[in-house]
């Protein structure tokens, strides 16, 4: 039986259920469990958790969980889905944690925990402990252009940009390049792009830090000349005619991992029920969200104005496949659109964080000195995702932590074994 048709079949079930109530759907679920994480009668150790979100579709998971009530169907009703205005916002609410008015876990760029942990960026290097729970997508996130650049065509060979960035440089205006927090994933894309075509991301251009929902209308007043973000604002950007999509980030590499679903650690440690009742709801979701049969409700969903306040027009049509690039490119059945479930995508693959923590590395952002198997196996949880999907029967559960070897649209391998190797082959980096 397909996870698909499971999930119908135990949707059902859920929904015929919800007259009875919360607490007698979560007690009737839990007992379905085969071999599952909670013994008959009991629950989760609380009922509440806040969890923060940045207008992106890749909070879709998140975001359905609240929708659709898979969140309360798994005994955590209490559940606050709440907005924030910027990855520094969400590290900071991370930080105050709930009983400070904050949020106790987060949709968040995948190297942000490790960061947070390592005391990389927080105040006065004071880490603060987090766990991977899951990934929330693979694919989805967009590399754009200002429309000064259209003669240029650009796309994934970045090096038609260098001559006008010399020039933009030696006129003392140096290219601008919007990413949406240092040493964060979209940071790491454009980087990526950019030195592969020989362009100095420190150097050669100035970097600049803009959060997702603000980066259409700073390309509008000319703050930037470039950026990377995620949906939906690639999109928008296009249908604005403010510029173009130069590439979507699955063309640099092909199922490549997003943002992760992360909690204080503390809070895992406190309450390890909960945090698999979450885990379930989330895994859910992004089974939910993944069906091509509903991608027009969750841009309708997605839409409102409680969670991005964007025309669903501006959100269904990539969430499929269909990527209209601004510059007379349309392509019908991208296989780079975002991914919720199939591929593997809501597990957590050490190897995928691994390679994170090797572009910290290389950036400067993290030393290159840092025992990046040990960083890993501390902060990916990767343990409580099976055990959340074992309880859901879930059929294909990754055999291992690593998806092996991968490879880059420039040819670049990194293996997951040996780091160092995949640094040497590079021509632009920070280490010595």
């Amino acid at each position: 039986m397909s996870d698909i048709v499971r999930l119908s079949r135990r949707r059902f079930l859920q929904n015929s259920a919800a007259t009875a109530g919360t607490a007698a759907l979560f007690s009737a679920v839990s007992a379905s469990f085969a071999g599952g994480v909670f013994a008959q009668g009991t629950g989760p150790e609380t009922t509440k958790a806040v969890l923060g979100f940045i207008a992106l579709t890749d909070a879709a998971p998140l975001i359905v969980a609240k929708e659709k009530g898979y969140f309360a169907q798994h005994g955590m009703p209490d559940v606050e889905v709440v907005k924030q205005s910027s990855w520094g916002t969400t590290r900071d609410n991370l930080v105050l944690g709930s009983d400070g008015s904050g949020i106790d876990g987060a949709h968040i760029l995948t190297p942000m925990p490790y960061l947070m942990s390592a005391g990389k960026i927080t105040q006065n290097g004071q880490p603060l402990p987090m766990a991977i729970l899951a990934r929330l997508n693979l694919d989805g996130q967009g590399i754009s252009i200002g429309k000064a650049y259209g003669a240029l065509k650009v796309g994934l060979d970045a090096s038609v940009l260098k001559e006008s960035f010399a020039q933009k440089k030696a006129a003392g205006t140096p290219a601008k390049i919007a990413m949406t927090f240092p040493g964060g994933t979209h940071d790491l894309w454009i980087r990526y792009w950019l030195a592969a075509g020989g362009i100095d991301p420190d150097t050669d251009v100035e970097t600049i830090v803009v959060p997702p929902p603000q980066m259409v209308a700073n390309m509008k007043v000319g703050t930037m000349d470039a950026f990377c973000v995620g949906e939906p604002w690639n999109a928008q950007l296009v249908e604005q005619g403010i510029g173009t999509t130069a590439l979507t980030t699955g063309e640099l590499w092909a199922k490549h991992p997003e943002k992760s679903f992360a909690m204080r650690a503390d809070w895992v440690e406190k309450n390890p029920k909960a945090t698999v009742a979450l885990l379930m709801a989330v895994q859910e979701a992004a089974q939910w969200a993944d069906d091509m049969a509903n991608k027009d409700e969750l841009a309708e969903i997605l839409g409102k104005r409680a969670w991005f306040n964007v025309k669903p027009a501006d959100i269904g049509p990539r969430m499929k496949g269909t990527i209209d690039y601004g510059d007379g490119r349309v392509v019908e059945a991208s296989p780079h659109f975002m991914k919720f479930w199939r591929d593997d995508a809501s597990y957590p693959f050490k190897s995928h964080d691994a390679w994170f923590l090797t572009e910290d590395m290389r950036w400067g952002k993290l030393e290159a000195t840092t025992d990046v198997k040990a960083m890993v196996d501390k902060v990916n949880r990767e343990d409580l995702w099976r055990e959340a999907a074992k309880a859901l029967s879930v059929a294909a559960i990754p055999a291992s932590t690593s998806r092996g070897p991968e490879t880059f649209f420039d040819g670049k391998v990194f293996d997951p074994a040996d780091p160092a190797a995949y640094l040497a082959s590079l021509a632009i980096t920070r280490i010595a």
